[in-house]
């Protein structure tokens, strides 16, 4: 496993994480579908093993479950070995989930995401998509900072959709770190926030480097996604396009890089404002192809160039 800066925090990360959305299960929706707890434990540790140590979750996936699992895991080990992100603002404790960023909500979401990562500080509290009046007033980072000067969180970060959003938080200089959606399909953040980041030295998390599994190369046209897995709303015609854009990168995999996830990594760390990517880990087979593509080589320039075509022809679709 090889190791980036994250921006300003100065924390020594994995350059591959462990994004922990998917080990939430299916018992409310909004996931990647059924998932076995022990299988689950089972693809921490072995992320753990070859090398990972920086784990990203929210107390909305699972309502708490998959900070339950990684805290489950990290409580038998050295917790200073570990990095913990988590986030905070979908409120789902009343009932039906509601964003909220009001200080004492804040302060509430936090005590019990302690309590189930079994751990008295996290490493990165991040606000979980707020919209945009939200950042631009700067109110709602307030109570983080507050936070952060009682030593229960050590770092602020914010998870973003997009690019504006990222920009307009900059100047309120509480941001440490960034969270957002990178991939070969979305590269955006790319051209339109990074110079920004890297001026302010804001560490970088990419999400969904495997644009929701499509970019697994594992589905097609007729892939069907069961009820409470999030992508059961998705239109035909966008599973359409998306699988055949995925199906259309394969003629770019060879001998070194022999399959679509290591692509989709190694494209995402090709990419040196990144300091992280945290692909889901549902399995223990999941977590190993994950956390070896450290250990392959680069892509090349012409690698990328090839991608880069693609990505302005739109893949062929």
């Amino acid at each position: 496993m090889k190791y980036r800066i994250l921006g300003k925090t100065g924390l020594k990360v994995s350059e591959v994480g462990f994004g922990g959305w998917a080990i939430g299960g299916n018992k409310y929706g909004n996931s990647y579908g059924l998932t076995d707890d022990n299988e689950s434990l089972r693809s921490i540790f072995k992320a753990i093993s070859l090398g990972c140590n920086f784990f990203d979750t929210a107390d909305l996936y699972g309502k708490g479950h998959s900070e339950e699992l990684i805290g489950s895991c990290i409580s038998q080990l050295k917790r200073d070995d570990f990095i913990i992100a988590t986030k905070v603002g979908a409120d789902f404790y009343t009932g039906m989930i509601k964003m909220n960023f009001k200080p004492d909500y804040i302060k509430l979401a936090l005590e019990k995401s302690l309590k189930r990562l079994n751990t008295d500080y996290i490493d990165i509290y991040q606000l979980h998509n707020p919209n945009l009046d939200q950042i631009q007033d700067g109110e709602i980072f307030h109570i983080l900072n507050e936070l952060k000067k009682e030593g229960y969180i050590r770092f602020i970060g914010l998870c973003i959709d997009d690019a504006i959003e990222g920009v307009e938080a900059l100047p309120h200089n509480i941001i440490d770190t960034l969270q957002v959606v990178y991939n070969i399909f979305e590269q955006s953040f790319s051209d339109e926030l990074f110079p920004f980041t890297e001026r302010e030295n804001i560490g970088i998390i990419a999400r969904e480097p495997l644009a929701n599994g499509i970019l697994t190369g594992l589905y097609n046209e007729n892939s069907f996604f069961p009820s409470g897995d999030f992508r059961h709303t998705w239109p035909i015609s966008y599973i359409r396009s998306r699988t055949q854009a995925a199906s259309n990168l394969k003629v770019l995999l060879n001998d070194k890089i022999t399959s679509c996830v290591k692509l989709a990594l190694k494209f995402v760390l090709a990419n040196k404002s990144i300091g992280t990517v945290i692909p889901g880990c549902k399995s223990e087979a999941n977590a190993e192809e994950n956390m070896m593509i450290s250990e392959l080589a680069d892509l090349t320039e012409d690698d990328l160039e090839k991608i880069e075509k693609m990505y302005l022809r739109r893949f062929g679709v």
